[in-house]
């Protein structure tokens, strides 16, 4: 199993700013950022290399209230190219609905 990041422990202490980040990006048109996504983008490609002897929380708040929406989702859409498949969720209805038309009413 895949190792916790080590600055998931100051998760609680900067949910304040990560979920105003999401807020301020929802205010500007980007509705479909939650925290979450900010918070994995922050893990997964800001804090990609992290120290965790020399962290300072005024960094890490820096960092959270510094991301760009553009750098974020380019990130999102690289993620979602990368997920193995598109269509797991879906039986084999559903998927047959969805490629060849609900022929159910004629």
């Amino acid at each position: 199993m895949k190792d916790r990041h080590p600055y998931e422990k100051y998760y609680k202490k900067l949910e304040p700013a990560v979920k105003s980040k999401a807020e301020e990006l929802a205010v500007f048109g980007y509705g479909a950022i939650e925290a979450r996504d900010v918070w994995e983008y922050l893990i997964r490609k800001v804090w990609k290399n992290p120290d965790p002897a020399h962290v300072r929380m005024y960094a890490l708040v820096s960092d959270v209230l510094s991301v760009k929406p553009g750098d974020l989702m380019s990130f999102k859409t690289v993620e979602a190219y990368r997920s193995p498949n598109w269509f797991a969720e879906l039986d084999e209805k559903e998927l047959d609905a969805l490629f060849n038309g609900d022929k159910t009413e004629e």
